[in-house]
């Protein structure tokens, strides 16, 4: 018969009763992290599912100020931002009148959309020497053809519509369901010909009232329009009766194929107005959002849009836009929704840009949608 020495029993149960302990007090910790993880974490969660918070509670005034109190966007990590924009979303939003009229009216004295968005009859006389935006020793002389292209004043005025969106091509807007949303706006500006067929319209809609065109996708996809001019057309018909904002005089370059656009939309008879940009309104926008801590080679053209949106409407909402990799949720997303090609290097500063959004819809002076949409 074997000898058992009793002292390895014992050593063995020791050593199972510590790796429990371990175990144990590993779980106890991992559980005290998710509480504590966020100011009151619990208040929070059982918040959440009692329903949207209203505008003024004391609790939604706190979160709001979670994010305005971040000043740059290098003060926090992108995952706590994050965490802060989510746990916004369970108030209700509301436009703060105040804010909102503060803010428009120094766009009006800066901007002024009303007056300088496109460029006019009435900005732009006969035989006036425009200056370039970025090519600023070039001058383009307006004669009595080009002078003809434009409309004899802005066709929009302050505070028109009741009601805006800004629709961005950002990839937060995939399985969104945000289209009848959109649709349901008085008035639906678009960035670059985004794609709005059969496969998008639930996430993003169809309705399209202005509708820009980078000068560089008519280049690329339309060869300047110097055969495609068939293909170009048959794409503007699917924004219908939208009018086309291009930038022809941001530089030299732009603006022979951008006036070419409107020749092609004559000849082929279309109702659909061709605007362009005025180059002192662009300088304005981009010195004001420079001042705001956006600093790039160029701001976007969705933050153009918003800009002229803030003037032009009384509550403005935006779809669309988001520069982050991950959604709020922490799950990858592609860069736009149509695909996942990326942009430029150091171009624009679409991270800035965002943060001032996450920062005006705090204060109630636009909405950023970033989640499903449950309309209508």
């Amino acid at each position: 018969m074997g000898y058992t020495d009793p002292s390895s029993s014992r050593d063995l149960l020791g050593n199972r009763t510590l790796f429990f302990i371990f175990i144990c007090a590993f779980a106890v910790v991992t559980l005290l992290q998710q509480i504590l993880y966020g100011r009151n974490y619990l208040k929070r969660y059982f918040e959440f599912y009692e329903g949207p918070l209203e505008y003024n509670s004391t609790k939604c005034l706190e979160l709001r100020q979670d994010i305005i109190e971040v000043k740059v966007l290098s003060m926090v990590k992108q995952t706590e931002l994050f965490d802060r924009w989510k746990s916004l979303q369970m108030c209700k939003w509301e436009m703060n009148v105040t804010e909102a009229n503060l803010f428009k009216s120094t766009l009006s004295r800066c901007c002024n959309a009303p007056a300088f968005l496109f460029t006019t009859q009435k900005n732009t006389p006969l035989g006036t020497k425009l200056k370039y935006e970025v090519d600023t020793s070039g001058i383009f002389h307006i004669n009595q053809e080009i002078f003809k292209m434009f409309p004899k004043d802005m066709p929009y005025h302050r505070s028109q519509f009741k009601k805006c969106a800004v629709v961005g091509n950002g990839g937060i807007l995939k399985n969104s369901r945000c289209g009848r949303e959109i649709d349901s706006a008085d008035f639906v500006f678009r960035c670059n010909l985004p794609p709005i067929s059969e496969k998008y319209f639930t996430d993003v809609g169809v309705k399209t009232d202005v509708v820009t065109v980078n000068p560089s996708i008519i280049t690329e996809r339309f060869h300047k329009l110097e055969k495609w001019r068939k293909p170009f057309y048959d794409v503007l018909q699917v924004y219908e009766n939208a009018s086309v904002l291009l930038p022809a005089f941001y530089n030299t370059r732009n603006t022979d194929v951008s006036i070419r656009v409107k020749y092609v939309l004559d000849d082929f008879e279309s109702q659909q107005a061709v605007y362009y940009f005025h180059p002192q309104y662009l300088i304005n926008v981009s010195h004001y959002w420079l001042g705001q801590g956006v600093r790039a080679k160029r701001i976007s053209t969705g933050l153009i849009l918003v800009t002229a949106a803030l003037e032009l409407c009384e509550e403005v909402h935006l779809f669309g836009f988001w520069a982050f990799p991950m959604n709020p949720s922490g799950i990858f997303i592609t860069h736009h929704y149509y695909d996942n090609v990326k942009p430029r290097p150091g171009f624009h500063a679409m991270p800035s840009e965002i943060f001032n959004f996450l920062h005006m819809h705090s204060k109630g002076i636009l909405r950023v949608h970033t989640g499903t949409c449950s309309c209508c």
